[in-house]
């Protein structure tokens, strides 16, 4: 797998956002398709806010359940900006990092809920 961030062995052949059911859907080139929801993606932005600089500083967002994406905007050709209704879109969501996403998706969501139990924190606003 690239290692820059942006460089991706996998293409979106299809990208769509799913407003009512706040989730974002993208098919690849290997013919992977995933079904990415809003809150999912709005945790695991991955803006320098909730990533930080370095693995330790990363962030848990609590209150985000029912956060909607409000738009999409591609960046270059390896990259969407997704902005959130709650009007967050610093984050650079490259086709490899959704890729990623999308494979490991179950596992993503199992930590952040498990992160947010750790912390007191809960999914609702």
């Amino acid at each position: 797998m690239p290692s820059d961030g942006y460089s991706s062995e996998h293409w979106p052949t299809q990208i769509r956002l799913l407003k009512a059911e706040k989730a974002l859907e993208i098919t690849f080139d290997n013919g992977s398709n995933f079904t990415l929801p809003a809150e999912l993606l709005r945790v695991e932005s991955p803006s320098a806010e909730i990533q930080g600089h370095v693995p330790d500083q990363k962030q848990i967002v609590p209150g985000r359940r029912f956060v909607g994406i409000m738009e999409l905007e591609p960046v270059g050709n390896y990259a969407i900006r997704i902005k959130f209704d709650d009007l967050h879109d610093t984050g650079i969501f490259s086709w490899q990092y959704l890729h990623h996403l999308g494979l490991n998706k179950d596992e993503i969501w199992s930590d952040y809920l498990k992160n947010l139990e750790k912390k007191g924190l809960s999914r609702d606003p």
